[in-house]
């Protein structure tokens, strides 16, 4: 039996430019860290005495005979990727609800992938990894995804990631002194919309209106560094969270699936308790929203925003991991 768990993230620069649509002209950067919540995955050969070959559980219960039959995508996928013989049982746990913003579905694509390979006694790199999640997402599903998601589960930790032109990328930790980052957690907040939405339908939308939206992608792109350089300096924080506030104005005039009239109100709200900036994390539409805040004004935007729940987290740095391997001696 296997039990890997594997990151969310959170985006803070970039966006949009992880997508081929623009980085395969222009290349692309992001931002992002990953956080203490997790998506857990357990698998283990299910011994030859039932009905059906794989048994998968997640919000649904699927015992199937033939991979092809499983209805879950990237369960299926990965399963015919990696060329799966034997009987299958795969539970999925997750700390916080999918289709939120925070690249749930690509950490379960990363974790999978991981757990699997360490079933079959295989100990992929994190390029790996990352690498063929994307490409299960995006050539086998057919996913309007981008390629940071993958990339941050499966390495972990504060990086900026450059997408280069043929499809690469590069990962570069972020160089910055520990109390600076223990700062910039201090300042920020997530709270959950309560909306959830299906990324790929809204990322469609951005990707098919990408050749209008140069300018807006352009200066997106250039806000990862003037991020990096505030965050590496010993300058004045609060210009990370006025920075999130430009982002948040450019990724609204994208597309108009991005936000909606009770996002706009609870980002209003949350600027008119002292918020410096903020953004809605993922595609957009509803999910989980950042804010940029001092820590003594945190207690003021929770009163204005009760209605919704504030999330705790904590910077991580370890990316998609094998927490238990026990052999069953069945292979």
């Amino acid at each position: 039996m296997i039990i890997s768990k594997t990151p969310f993230r959170i985006s803070f620069f970039g966006g949009g430019t992880d997508y081929p649509a623009w980085y395969e002209d222009n290349e692309g950067a992001v931002l992002s860290t990953t956080i203490d919540k997790y998506c857990y995955i357990t698998c283990r050969y299910l011994p030859p005495f039932f009905e059906h070959k794989h048994r998968i559980v997640y919000s649904k219960i699927e015992n199937v005979t033939n991979i092809k039959d499983i209805r879950h995508p990237a369960v299926r996928a990965v399963l015919q990727y990696l060329k799966v013989k034997q009987g299958l049982e795969i539970h999925h746990d997750g700390d916080l609800p999918a289709r939120s913003g925070l690249g749930s579905s690509s950490s379960f694509t990363v974790g999978l992938l991981n757990t699997i390979y360490a079933l079959q006694g295989v100990r992929p790199s994190k390029y790996k990894l990352a690498k063929e999640a994307i490409h299960i997402e995006r050539d086998l599903l057919r996913e309007a995804v981008g390629s940071q998601d993958q990339v941050a589960a499966a390495y972990g930790g504060f990086n900026k990631i450059t997408f280069k032109r043929d499809h690469e990328f590069c990962v570069e930790p972020l160089i910055v002194r520990r109390q600076r980052l223990e700062q910039l957690q201090n300042h920020l907040v997530i709270y959950f919309t309560g909306l959830s939405r299906i990324a790929s339908k809204i990322a469609r939308e951005q990707i098919r209106l990408t050749p209008s939206r140069q300018q807006e992608l352009a200066e997106m792109h250039g806000m990862v560094d003037k991020a990096r350089d505030i965050l590496s300096n010993d300058g004045e924080l609060d210009e990370f969270g006025r920075l999130l506030h430009e982002t948040w104005k450019l990724k609204r005039s994208l597309s108009r699936k991005i936000s909606n009239d009770k996002i706009d109100d609870i980002y209003q709200a949350a600027r008119e308790c002292g918020a410096a900036g903020g953004k809605l994390l993922g595609a957009g539409g509803g999910g989980f929203m950042l804010f940029y805040i001092k820590p003594r004004l945190k207690n003021k935007l929770k009163a204005k925003l009760k209605g919704l729940l504030e999330v705790k987290f904590s910077f991580e740095r370890e990316g998609s991991q094998v927490i238990f391997c026990h052999d069953q001696g069945m292979k």
